[in-house]
């Protein structure tokens, strides 16, 4: 009978040690695989389908040498088929090593069924911003975009500047980010003043203006142009030259780039500010119809990349 017990405690006792370290075994296995999982997941949040507003970025920290670059688009409330159709033009476009965001701004809405259209517009696509102004075309509207900008980007928890460049065009102009991305590499991050020279047949920056069909600058001119008294006090006539006069009275803008003729005003009708279609093009201006759309685009072949599928034909 003794020796019964004592062989079946020793098989208790051996049974209760493998069971031990088959669960030691178990639990190794399970961290290994719950680690896997985590670092599999942190890559997943990591991934961003693409560098523009129009892509979602999350966890991304940007690059040290990264341009960042916002686009406003002055426009009106009530331009959605226009908005919708320039989504298509710049979400398409992904250069690399650069984060663009790309924004469409007007004045406060006035009409009830703009804050209806307008609101699912933010909500789906987040890119408008609503200046606190009324609609005008030479009595501000250009002072209050720039001199907005630093409260509503500046955070303690970002990249400081938030952006290098700010570029205000219009809804008119063609701008091809890439050529535009490639023509900012070399030159400063600060006190930049680039863009179409006027009047039209001049080739220095330092005389006159940038023409509106789409100026940038850096990210310091921005903030002195919120601070300074020489925009406050000068806010009516045309708001292009008039911001021409605030550089130039400001002793800003000592870095100046004349894009032209990478810019210009599309080919028809010929005038002195216009340029035929070619390679070398940052932004082609005065689209002023559905045919002079298509065919700038046409020229610049951007349905290139489109993917075969065998759920449409397009010959």
């Amino acid at each position: 009978m003794m020796k019964t017990m004592k062989h079946a405690g020793k098989r208790f006792i051996l049974s209760s040690f493998f069971f031990m370290v088959f669960l030691c075994i178990l639990a190794s296995i399970n961290e290994l695989r719950f680690d896997s999982l985590l670092e599999f997941s942190k890559c997943a949040l990591s991934y961003s389908p693409s560098n523009s507003s129009f892509g979602n970025n999350l966890l991304v920290k940007p690059s040290p040498d990264e341009i960042r670059l916002l686009i406003g688009i002055l426009t009106l409330p009530d331009q959605y088929h226009r908005r919708h159709f320039l989504r298509l033009i710049y979400g398409t476009q992904s250069p690399a090593g650069v984060k663009v965001d790309v924004k469409f701004v007007f004045c406060n809405l006035t009409k009830e069924d703009q804050k209806i259209l307008v609101a699912l517009e933010i909500m789906r696509y987040d890119d408008i911003m609503i200046l606190n102004c009324k609609e005008n075309m030479n009595k501000g509207k250009t002072y209050t975009y720039f001199s907005s900008l630093p409260e509503m980007f500046s955070t303690s928890d970002g990249p400081y500047p938030p952006y290098h460049y700010v570029l205000k065009g219009d809804d008119d102009a063609y701008v091809r980010l890439e050529s535009l991305v490639e023509s900012l590499r070399p030159l400063p991050r600060e006190d930049l003043y680039y863009g179409y020279v006027i009047p039209c047949p001049s080739m220095d920056p330092f005389v006159h203006y940038m023409s509106g069909m789409g100026y940038l600058v850096s990210w310091d001119i921005v903030e002195w142009i919120r601070d300074s008294d020489i925009p406050k006090n000068r806010l009516e006539g045309p708001e292009d030259k008039i911001f021409g006069d605030w550089i130039r009275e400001g002793h800003r803008g000592k870095n100046r780039y004349n894009a032209k003729w990478s810019m210009y005003n599309y080919p028809e009708p010929p005038t002195r500010c216009t340029h035929e279609l070619w390679p070398d093009t940052v932004a082609v201006h005065l689209l002023k119809t559905q045919e002079k759309w298509i065919k700038t685009l046409q020229y610049f072949n951007v349905t290139q990349n489109l993917k075969p599928s065998k759920l449409y034909h397009i010959s």
